[in-house]
């Protein structure tokens, strides 16, 4: 997901009372919440680099039990030398085992958001390159930031952190925790659905049973998705929507997969690695004076691997 999105979860798990438990509380949360996006400085080197490398090591399960322990260190760090600096106390103690705890709570959000989306995760990193997807949230929801915000500044208002302690329930910040638990849960029972829909259409049609078949969320419409279907040596579009019918409309156009002639293009090392994230690549190639190149692009993102970011062009050895 988006950092909007997981400085939101990271503000709303303070709101909840969890900031309450130690001094550096809300920052620990709130920073915690963001941490494993450290991969991000990948881009330094190029984008496609950071393709490589990003939802890896800093996402995997191993980065779950080394970052927050590595977290709760600098916050105890920075409490030491310079929140105590003069030698005047602070008001309130930072607690070690607290601060251990609230790290391990908000990295662990992270990632979790994450896999919810096409993008995926790699879960078994640095042991397996293998890439996980849940399909089931759009990158950036805006749904998600207006009940996170709404339930953040609710509880500020009305001084959750001190109601929290007699009435748990009546806490805004955690009502909107669980409606977002909630709105995944339904998201992703709705994935489920509509790619079994989505089959038994296209078997209805005549094709043959899909090889493979993403079931993307659309932006803005929880109840739209974005289908991309392997069929053989092309890709397949179509668009579902439970509110539509026929719910799934299968589209004309077509992708080629892997026309010929691109085999020595993907012996490059800017290559591979592209191809390490992609999941439904395709080759496009391009004839110029200079000497032919192929255009390498995700179908999952784009059908012009001219002009996106989700696709690179290389030149033919």
């Amino acid at each position: 997901m988006d950092p909007v999105c997981h400085t939101l979860v990271g503000a709303a798990l303070a709101e909840t009372g969890l900031r309450r438990r130690t001094a550096l509380g809300t920052a620990t949360l709130l920073i915690g919440a963001n941490l494993p996006d450290l991969d991000v400085l990948a881009y330094v080197a190029s984008p496609v680099h950071a393709l490589w490398l990003r939802r890896g090591v800093t996402h995997g399960l191993l980065a779950l039990a080394l970052l927050p322990l590595l977290l709760a260190a600098a916050m105890l760090v920075w409490d030491r030398l310079v929140r105590r600096r003069g030698g005047r106390a602070p008001p309130s103690p930072v607690v070690p085992s607290q601060v251990v705890l609230l790290s391990l709570i908000a990295v662990a959000t992270h990632p979790v958001l994450d896999f919810m989306n096409t993008y995926g995760m790699r879960w078994l990193m640095p042991f397996s390159g293998r890439w996980f997807y849940a399909d089931t949230l759009f990158i950036v929801d805006p749904w998600i930031w207006g009940l996170l915000a709404a339930g953040i500044l609710i509880a500020r208002r009305k001084g959750a952190a001190s109601v929290a302690a007699a009435r748990p329930r009546g806490n805004p910040a955690r009502w909107a925790l669980l409606v977002l638990v909630v709105y995944i849960a339904a998201m992703a029972a709705s994935n489920v659905a509509a790619r079994g829909l989505v089959r038994r259409s296209l078997v209805a049609m005549g094709y043959a049973e899909p090889q493979r078949l993403m079931a993307a969320p659309r932006p803005l419409n929880p109840l739209g998705r974005w289908v991309v279907i392997e069929d053989g040596g092309v890709y397949r579009f179509g668009t579902f929507d439970w509110l539509r019918h026929p719910r799934f409309v299968l589209d004309q156009f077509v992708i080629p997969r892997n026309p010929s002639g691109i085999a020595t293009a993907t012996q490059a090392p800017t290559v591979r690695r592209f191809l390490s994230w992609a999941r439904f690549p395709y080759y496009v190639t391009e004839r110029r004076p200079g000497g032919d190149v192929v255009h390498i692009g995700d179908a999952r993102y784009t059908i012009d691997p001219t002009d996106s970011w989700a696709a690179i062009t290389v030149p033919m050895r």
